[in-house]
């Protein structure tokens, strides 16, 4: 096995992952590839001139051991394809990736995952359930995978950690790159408590065209597809497609009938995907799996104490949609000042969530 190898052949300028592959499956080993000759290489079918121009480009052949360096002073290591470490399910891609480039646990690479994915510009309905249900799937043992971007990624990668369990990153730029910059703190904590996984080299940029390819990766690692939120055309649809394709479970979350970031879920649910209300509904469609539950003791609160029956009162009223604050004045009867400090109390214990607008709803208790 020799990864600097493999390093060296993917590095190559205009070979590409297709390109890669044909010349693997003729020559058998990267080793040799970089070996041929020009002519015995444009013997293969499919290969042009242009993809193998850069494979006699000085010093190709010391490409890999110079990233194999950059990396370990990162921290960092790879796993090529015929690592024992390389995931069986990724090899299930039509176009695998050649080498893995990582950041943390490895070993996390070969354990029961399952991905959620969904919008960058989620509700708070939608990041309130991506993180509910990593956490879930974090404490029966499962990995939970995402892509490190706003909104349901983040809150999915948080709720894995706040479980207690374990989550992969899959980005669409090195893993030296922390992107999108606000994810810099999560991003840490998954180096620590998780994994960063990519197929690009170190200092590789956030562009646009690399993240259908991450979508690949994510549905590649999982054994499911969660999508929460996505609108009708989106990157979340993509990899939940990418799932299918490779027979993985592909489960949706229902949204609002009228909102517009359901309306992927919605129509994958119309598909034929796996209706989710809670993370039993996931389970049970991959009770095939070997999982481990997470055992811990459980969180002591440090303010115990009882609800105020007023409060419980006026949580009768309140409905899991959306409410003005004026509607459970006149509902319930009481004062402006005294819905304002029981509506301050029920939030911090967590049992309803203030909204834009001067709203509020009811959660799941």
């Amino acid at each position: 096995m020799n990864t600097a190898d493999w390093i060296s052949l993917s590095l190559t300028p205009g070979l590409g992952v297709t390109g890669l592959w044909r010349l693997i499956n003729h020559f058998k080993s990267p080793g040799a590839v970089l070996a041929a000759s020009r002519k015995q290489l444009l013997q293969i079918p499919g290969i042009r001139e242009s993809q193998i121009a850069g494979l006699f480009s000085g010093g190709n052949g010391h490409r890999g051991a110079e990233e194999l360096q950059r990396l370990k002073v990162r921290g960092g290591s790879a796993i090529s394809y015929e690592n024992p470490l390389y995931p069986k399910q990724l090899k299930e891609l039509a176009d695998p990736p050649p080498v893995l480039y990582i950041l943390g646990d490895p070993h996390l690479l070969v354990t029961p995952s399952v991905a959620i994915v969904g919008s960058r510009a989620a509700t708070a309905y939608g990041r309130r359930v991506s993180f509910s249900l990593a956490e879930n799937l974090a404490l029966r043992g499962l990995t939970v995978v995402s892509g490190l971007a706003l909104g349901v990624d983040a809150e999915s990668h948080r709720g894995a950690l706040h479980g207690r369990g374990k989550t992969v990153a899959v980005l669409g730029c090195g893993v030296d790159i922390v992107y999108p910059r606000q994810n810099q703190s999560l991003y840490n904590n998954i180096i620590k408590a998780g994994l960063l996984v990519s197929e690009y080299p170190l200092g590789t940029k956030p562009d646009g065209f690399r993240f259908p390819a991450r979508n690949r990766i994510i549905s590649g690692l999982s054994s499911g597809v969660v999508v929460v939120e996505a609108a009708k055309k989106s990157g979340s649809l993509i990899t939940a497609q990418i799932g299918l394709d490779i027979g993985r479970e592909v489960f949706a979350v229902p949204g609002q009938v009228d909102s517009f970031k359901s309306e992927g879920t919605h129509w994958l649910l119309q598909q034929g995907a796996k209706l989710v209300q809670n993370v039993d509904d996931i389970l049970v469609e991959l009770e095939h799996l070997d999982l481990s539950p997470q055992v811990h003791e459980p969180k002591l609160e440090e303010n115990d104490f009882e609800i105020d029956p007023d409060a419980l009162a006026l949580l009768k009223f309140i409905e899991p949609y959306p409410q003005l604050r004026d509607t459970l004045i006149e509902m319930s009867g009481e004062s402006p000042a005294r819905v304002s400090e029981l509506l301050l109390f029920l939030e911090l214990e967590g049992l309803v969530e203030m909204l834009p607008g001067d709203q509020v709803r009811k959660n799941k208790i």
